[in-house]
């Protein structure tokens, strides 16, 4: 079976295990199902920005082009640092969309994947994001009305944990058993500075987070379609934003987004 478009970043669904899709463009392929078996993904040399489709040599912010990047509220800086946005003050570059994203209630949260990190998402996102990054454990630690509220808060606690993922540590399945993440909440909370204390949540739901994987690679190889125009490999698993493929091989799916491929099953 063939499929042939544009890259999306792949669609996920919460279960046990994470349920995952590829789309390519208009289909959608169920990938679960395929873990095992061999998977061919051509590169045909173009890339289109997947918001106004337009081609463009580079794809920027993970699957737009140069001036989409420059425009699109969901490309503003705020989206990699949400201290920095500006909505709540009547500031943006989209009145509907921070309405709808940055103006809703948000979580700052704790999650496992390498190491305990800490982040920020709006709250009809969980656990998606969690998912995205490839976390196994996650405690919700704030609740807060806007994002630039959030971001606060997380900047606060980034003077005490991480808020990257080792993405090595991630997909070799590196998991610290001994990290009690209510205890982490805990701790962190007496480092909170008192203004943002009323933010604070006493939700302590635990969330695991099982992934689809067969084999987890011990030493790693990235794979990328500007060096490597054909992967044709058994895929051994899923998890994050990856692909997990036989002999350590993985690839970003949400990199190559915008990315024209053929998709051949077998």
């Amino acid at each position: 079976m063939i499929f042939e478009g544009n890259l999306r970043m792949m669609r996920v669904e919460y279960d046990n295990p994470v349920k995952y899709y590829l789309p390519v463009g208009t289909e959608e392929i169920a990938l679960n199902n395929l873990i095992g078996q061999r998977i061919r993904l051509s590169y045909k040399g173009q890339i289109n920005c997947i918001n106004c489709g337009r081609k463009t040599k580079t794809s920027f912010s993970q699957g737009y082009c140069y001036p989409c990047f420059l425009s699109l509220p969901q490309t503003a800086p705020c989206i990699i640092s949400p201290e920095l946005c500006e909505a709540h003050l009547g500031k943006y570059r989209d009145k509907e969309w921070a309405e709808n994203v940055c103006l809703k209630d948000h979580y700052v949260y704790l999650a496992l994947t390498s190491a305990v990190k800490v982040g920020v998402t709006r709250a009809s996102q969980i656990p998606t994001r969690w998912i995205d990054q490839g976390a196994w454990k996650t405690i919700r630690f704030a609740k807060t009305p806007n994002r630039n509220l959030a971001g606060q808060i997380e900047v606060e606690l980034k003077q005490h944990m991480t808020d990257k993922t080792n993405w090595r540590h991630m997909l070799s399945n590196r998991l610290n058993t001994s990290i009690d993440l209510l205890e982490v909440k805990d701790k962190i909370k007496e480092l909170l500075p008192e203004k943002f204390l009323e933010y604070f949540t006493e939700d302590n739901e635990v969330t695991e987070i099982t992934y689809p994987v067969l084999e987890y690679p011990q030493k790693i190889k990235s794979l990328g379609f500007e060096k490597q125009k054909e992967i044709n490999l058994i895929l051994k698993g899923i998890k994050g934003q990856y692909l997990l493929f036989e002999n350590g091989q993985v690839i970003n799916i949400r990199k190559h987004a915008g990315y024209l491929v053929e998709v051949g099953l077998y």
